[in-house]
Order: C-alpha cells, then structure tokens, then sequence
C-alpha cells in the first residue's frame, strides 16, 4: 500500500491567494519554529493567512492521504476542497465525480484500421472532454500515419499535414494509453501513485504524483504526458462534469494520460473518442459481456495487440 510519507516528496508552485505554495509554506514553517514555540508559530500563522480558506486547502493539501487509504469522508472532503481549488483556478463551476468501477466489467477498446482515415477527430474531441491545455496543446491520442504493410510504430509520422487525409499509399493508427493488463508504468511509479482499478482502468492519483517521469520512460506506447505548467484552457471552454481519476483540472508537474474517459464510462456513456469518430473505427465495450460487440470483433475478426513481446498485455 502506498507510503503516506511519500505525500511529502510532492511539491507544485502555484501560488494561492495567501502567496503560499507548498515549498514556500515549509520554508515559513521551518522559519517559524527556529526561533519561536510550536504554538507560537502556529498563532503567528493563524494570525497573518489562517482566515483564508485558500491558505487553509494549501495545507489540507499538503497533508492529503493517498485516495486508496482515504475513508469515504475523507474522499468527500478532498473533492470539496478540490472544487473550490478548481474554481478559484479556472473561474468554471467545476463538479468533481468519484464514480466506483461498475460490478462485472472491464473495460477494452478495438481498433479498425481499416476504417480509420487519419481525421483526428477523436484527438480533439478528447481535448475537448478531457480539460487538456490549449496552449500548447496536450494530446493524449495520437493518430500515426504509416504505410501500408508496415507496423514500424517508431517509423511512422506522428505528425502528418497533407492537404487532405487519407494518403494515397497511407493508413492510420490511433495510439494512447492500452490500460496494460501487466503494466509496466504502475511497477515503475515510486510514489504508488499510478495503479490499476477492477475495471480495467490504469489511473493516477495527480495529488501524489511527483511528476518523475518514470512511469512515461517504462510506457512502450508513449501514452504518458507530462503537465509542464497550469492547463490553460479558457473558463467557458471546461468540461465541468469530471471524476478524481479523469479530467479534473491537474496541477503543474504531474503526469497524465488517457483515462477511457472515466468521467463517463462508469455512468454507461460512450468514450468522448469513439462519439466523436466519423467512421466507426473504433469499438469500446466490456470485455466481460459475451454478447458485447467488442466480444464479437475479438473472436471472429483477425486482431493484433501492439507489442504483445513486451508481455505487458495490453
């Protein structure tokens, strides 16, 4: 289970409305106690920022328990917390869901290259769903345009911009996170904030993420990305319903990744992804349900895996 002194090796710099960030409030901290009492710094404290609720979610964040060790109180309270955050962040109403894993499923994707013509729709319309920055742009998916015959994926074109799609000679395959059955990025996280749900889906817990890189070094699939400052996205333009695990607005420095829309598919809707495909390329469904039709593709179409050698199963 994960450490909870590892919480103390998460840092981010945005300041709050009280000019505290966590580096900043234990440098304060530890000037305090030099030369006063605990009590005596804790009232000189209270006294200057305790009265901001701003101050007061910097040090409830602080001390935050990983999500798995939290009771469901404790969850309750983060994500109010994490409202008001989000709300003196973006100036959007933000709505923070905390959805379990549906009973009997685990979710899986298919991919019909065939189909598949190199619109990047779903691209956008993940953008869209999922909060990512506008500027620069963050994608979680990426259509790769290869020729045909080959499944080099270190060969192909990641960023293709003919006049118009498909190429003659070309066909395109969308690439994010496969939600491994054996991950190597879980394995490599040294902080445990990454791990793997009942239903499939591989998670992060942003709040202990140290923003390592080393779950993107052990990712074969370049799924992984990392946050180099605030998302910038314009207050209109949120996706407001969001999830813990998923789209909530994420703090500097931490890593992200396709979630399988977890805002929305543990209410049974669709990934933002597969509504937002024109030609029907792509498939979700519970691997779990025989008469899914992500069943039926599996056991009566040719498939493939990318990189089964690896053993990661994805």
């Amino acid at each position: 289970m994960p450490d909870k002194a590892a919480s103390e090796t998460a840092d981010t710099e945005q300041p709050t409305s009280a000019g505290f960030s966590r580096r900043s409030l234990l440098k304060k901290l530890g000037a305090a106690s030099a030369g006063l009492s605990v009590a005596g710094a804790s009232t000189a404290l209270a006294a200057t920022a305790m009265d901001d609720q701003a101050f007061q979610d910097r040090v409830a964040e602080f001390f935050q328990q990983h999500y798995q060790l939290m009771s469901k109180d404790e969850i309750a309270a983060t994500i109010e917390r994490l409202e008001r955050q989000a709300k003196r962040q973006t100036g959007a109403e933000i709505r923070i869901g905390n959805t379990p894993p549906i009973p009997g499923v685990v979710f899986g994707y298919a991919l019909n290259i065939t189909k598949c013509k190199g619109y990047r729709k779903c691209v956008y319309a993940c953008v869209k769903e999922n909060n990512l920055t506008r500027s620069p742009q963050l994608h979680y998916i990426r259509v790769l345009e290869l020729e045909k015959g080959s499944v080099e994926l270190e060969e192909s074109n990641h960023y293709y911009d003919p006049d118009y799609v498909p190429s003659p000679g070309k066909f395109y395959l969308p690439v994010s996170c496969h939600h491994c059955e054996n991950p190597p990025c879980v394995r490599a996280c040294p902080t445990q904030a990454t791990w793997k749900e009942p239903d499939g889906i591989v998670v992060i817990d942003y709040n202990w993420c140290i923003g390592c890189h080393y779950c993107a070094v052990a990712c074969p699939y370049w799924a992984r990305k990392f946050n180099w400052e605030w998302p910038k996205v314009p207050a209109e333009e949120y996706t407001t319903e969001t999830h813990y695990l998923g789209n909530r607005p994420r703090q500097k420095g931490v890593m992200e990744k396709c979630t399988f829309c977890v805002q929305r598919t543990r209410k049974g809707m669709l990934p933002a992804c597969q509504e937002a495909c024109p030609t029907g390329a792509r498939v979700f469904g519970n691997l779990l349900d025989p008469n899914s039709e992500l069943r039926n593709i599996l056991e009566h179409k040719t498939v493939f895996r990318l990189k089964e050698d690896l053993n990661t199963n994805p």
